[in-house]
């Protein structure tokens, strides 16, 4: 099979109206495209690229995606995806077991964790409180951080959403469910831009966020 055919004939082709030699093509390119950020621009020239590759590198990726499917867990204790019932975070010992950082998902624990200026556990939220997208607090972890709460092991919650208007209702219902208990409630320092997502900020600016946490009251101030 001449592959260069394919390329000359995806440079031509109205992309917006594909015609597809191949229905297995076609296939592929449609699934590819659903992805975020894929057009069926790139979705084309990815299954391509993958045709050109040797048999191995194109099954290995297939099965890695269908073992991340079938066996990815969620952490029991901090909803964080993990191998196992309990992620490695929450397991290790060195961790500081009474301040949790709570974020809206795996993103923010890695981008949080490339600072290395956190050492405590943290707590997936699995997104934030948006009705405009039809996600209320009930389709959160919220209830089961409000449980560890109430345990009374917990010193400190670090609200680490990122400051959108989403990020801060969030915080700000978790505040209201919390209220009157023995806990300290903290944010991020202001380093990072109004509206940024957590994800985007440079490692520097969201360490030195971490460290230079305000009390969440006088944020409500700010």
């Amino acid at each position: 099979m001449d592959f260069f055919i394919f390329r000359n004939e995806a440079k031509s082709c109205n992309f917006a109206n594909m015609e597809f030699s191949s229905k297995l093509l076609e296939n592929a390119v449609n699934e590819m495209s659903q992805l975020p950020g894929i057009g069926k621009r790139t979705a084309l020239r990815l299954v391509l690229h993958l045709l050109r590759q040797p048999d191995t590198q194109t099954f290995q990726l297939a099965d890695a995606l269908s073992k991340v499917r079938a066996e990815i867990k969620f952490c029991k204790s901090c909803h964080n995806i993990s191998d196992k019932d309990i992620c490695e975070i929450c397991e290790n010992p060195k961790r500081q077991t009474d301040i949790i950082c709570v974020v809206e998902d795996i993103r923010d624990v890695m981008a949080i964790e490339n600072t290395s200026s956190f050492k405590g556990l943290y707590h997936v939220l699995g997104g934030k409180i948006s009705p405009m997208d039809g996600i209320g607090p009930q389709d959160l972890t919220i209830k089961a951080l409000v449980e560890k709460v109430k345990k009374g092991t917990v010193k400190e919650l670090i609200f680490a959403m990122s400051p959108t208007m989403e990020g801060d209702t969030t915080n700000f219902y978790i505040f209201k469910q919390i209220q009157g208990m023995d806990v300290a409630t903290s944010t991020i320092a202001r380093g990072v831009a109004a509206g940024n997502e957590l994800e985007y900020t440079d490692e520097i600016t969201l360490g030195r966020s971490i460290v230079d946490r305000v009390p969440f009251e006088a944020s409500l101030k700010s």
